[in-house]
């Protein structure tokens, strides 16, 4: 007897149909999965044979084939446990094969036929609509999240005999229902607040800007002045997020299986904060079947990099091309996937080893020789494609002490967001760039034009503050997201001087 039922698997962050063919005939009893399954696949012939005597029904003692096409992709995970045992019931005529016409299905078994929840099912649900799928029947913990695409019907259950069952017509289930306008209801309900930040308005002025034209920024700064406290805070600062955006950010935590279980949707801005001992494949993506990163995991919200020079340099260098492009290729020998890496690059640094060069209060114990080491750990190109620097000094006792509250994430997002549409109407006609911050050389020469004051300001600071050539675009692009916040459309003296404030790093201080 042979029976046919769909599946599906995920490669990168999209998905595939799998059809699941199940070939049962009198001979010799065995168990066999072809397909390229991997380990997980193979050992699913234990779970699927125990999940189904334990759940009540026969085992076929017969030579039982299953085939996973296409044959030539490697089929990973638990997910395929529920249509194996779908397939050989239908083989076997305890299910109705007419039953599992437009139907698809995932989950992994336990041991008693107890259905577990399984990553991917938000792609794979976007992947059913657009091959015609009309049902998709999967683990109950699982369900919400794939029910978020309109246009099929999504059935969470509880175990394999429910499954039977329902396919059986011997009990009648809902439909599960995602709200999408309530999750959206909740979005920016973030627990942190610039409120809640003593002193530092100059660096708060500094992210504000940062976020208003997607730069990347880094802040240098001695221990306990509130770097990774401001940092945290940078989300709560962002525009909202698009639905398409949210469904984009959704998939990659789905694929990773990091979706919190009451919120199938991701409606805030990512924030991910790696630790420096991160290896250059869990930052960017890879594996021997590739996964996304954390660069990935920070898509369309924010990556932290903390302590920046003690991370190792191969793994700063190879996040020179998802800031760049906002995207990472992994190429293996058989495969090249790509995942979307679109994020807002926020650092912080000790200033020198000991943490104190710029503290007026505590004196530095560290030789000229080891700042400039500790310093050369960040390379030139990465600096390259940083364009804020600001220095956060340490709180005084009269600022942490005040009473007056600070300015909420509220009110200075409604200024970030009346910028970035001044910038989307800026460059509705010109591709891929949305924010000031994704400027190419042509488009700085093209919208960020100065008056003479403003060129002759701007050429006296790259004289006498020993700016780097590396600087002028960033002082450009920084300058023009200062006017729009501002509602200018012409960069004036004023705003070339606070962007001239934010290049810290290049200053001769640094250099000697």
């Amino acid at each position: 007897m042979l029976s046919k039922i769909f599946s599906s698997s995920t490669v990168g962050i999209d998905a595939y149909l799998v059809e699941v063919e199940t070939h049962v005939e009198k001979y010799v009893p065995g168990f066999i999965i072809v397909g390229l399954p991997d380990n997980a696949v193979k050992e699913s012939r234990e779970r699927v044979t125990a999940a189904i005597k334990n759940s009540g029904y026969d085992f076929p003692l017969k030579k039982i084939t299953i085939n996973l096409a296409p044959a030539d992709i490697k089929k990973e995970g638990s997910s395929f446990d529920l249509p194996i045992a779908v397939g050989i019931l239908a083989a076997t005529e305890t299910i109705d094969l007419a039953l599992l016409d437009n139907s698809l299905f995932l989950g992994e078994l336990s041991l008693d036929g107890m259905l577990r929840p399984v990553k991917g099912a938000l792609p794979i649900s976007v992947e059913a609509k657009r091959k015609g799928i009309k049902n998709i029947i999967l683990p109950k913990e699982s369900a919400y999240e794939a029910s978020i695409v309109d246009g099929v019907d999504v059935y969470g259950m509880e175990d394999l005999t429910e499954v039977v069952k329902f396919l059986n017509g011997d009990i009648k289930k809902e439909k599960t229902f995602t709200n999408k306008e309530e999750l959206f209801s909740k979005i920016n309900s973030y627990h942190l607040d610039f409120s809640d930040v003593k002193g530092q308005e100059n660096v708060k002025r500094a992210l504000e800007v940062a976020a208003a034209g997607s730069h990347n920024i880094i802040m240098i700064g001695p221990p306990g002045s509130g770097k990774t406290m401001l940092a945290k805070r940078i989300p709560s600062i962002l525009p909202p997020m698009t639905f398409d955006e949210a469904l984009e950010t959704t998939k990659i935590h789905s694929v990773a299986g990091i979706i919190p279980k009451d919120h199938p949707l991701i409606t805030e801005r990512p924030f991910r904060s790696p630790h420096h001992t991160v290896s250059d494949a869990a930052l960017v993506g890879g594996g021997s079947f590739p996964r996304p990163g954390e660069v990935s995991y920070a898509h369309h919200g924010v990556l932290f990099l903390d302590e920046l020079p003690e991370f190792k340099k191969n793994v700063l260098e190879v996040m020179r091309q998802p800031l760049e492009d906002s995207r990472v290729t992994v190429s293996r020998s058989k495969l090249s996937l790509e995942f979307p890496a679109n994020f807002m690059l926020a650092a912080a640094m000790n200033p020198c080893p000991c943490g104190f060069f710029t503290d007026p209060n505590k004196e530095c114990t560290c030789a000229p020789q080891q700042i400039q080491k500790y310093m050369s750990r960040i390379s030139g190109p990465l600096l390259d494609r940083i364009d804020i620097h600001i220095e956060v000094p340490a709180v005084r006792y009269k600022e942490l002490s005040a009473e007056t509250k600070s300015e909420k994430s509220e009110q200075i997002r409604q200024r970030v967001i009346t910028a970035r549409k001044i910038q989307l109407e800026r460059f509705k006609d010109v591709k891929h760039i949305y924010n000031n911050g994704d400027m190419g050389s042509k488009e700085v020469r093209q919208y960020c034009k100065l008056d003479s004051a403003g060129a002759e300001l701007l050429k006296m600071a790259m004289t006498k503050l020993g700016l780097s050539a590396r600087a002028y675009d960033r002082i450009l692009k920084v300058s023009r997201t200062i006017a729009d916040l501002d509602s200018s459309e012409n960069i004036l003296s004023q705003h070339i001087s606070e962007a001239i404030q934010y290049r810290s790093l290049d200053r001769e201080l640094w250099k000697h």
